[in-house]
């Protein structure tokens, strides 16, 4: 499984993230919340009200929102992707 990527072409840090994940080779799944139907409801409901975006679902099923590269590293080793 991938880790599921909420974002849009819009967004710094998404941008960020995106490209930190090319760089790193590491597999995911990226889903514009302005070009993929629904994508932004299903933000809002993951963040229980808020669009904030990145939104990351890890295959075991961890969160992390507008993350700093620093702590997407810490979820990665931690999750054996990195």
């Amino acid at each position: 499984m991938k880790i599921k990527f909420y974002g849009a072409t819009w967004c710094r840090d998404c941008r960020l993230v995106k490209n930190y994940f090319d760089d790193t080779k590491i597999e995911y799944e990226y889903i514009n919340i302005d070009e993929v139907e629904g994508a932004a409801d299903e933000v809002i409901r993951i963040n229980k009200g808020l669009q904030s975006i990145p939104t990351l679902i890890f295959p075991n099923g961890e969160l992390l929102v507008e993350p700093k590269i620093e702590d997407l590293k810490t979820v990665l080793k931690n999750n054996n992707i990195l």
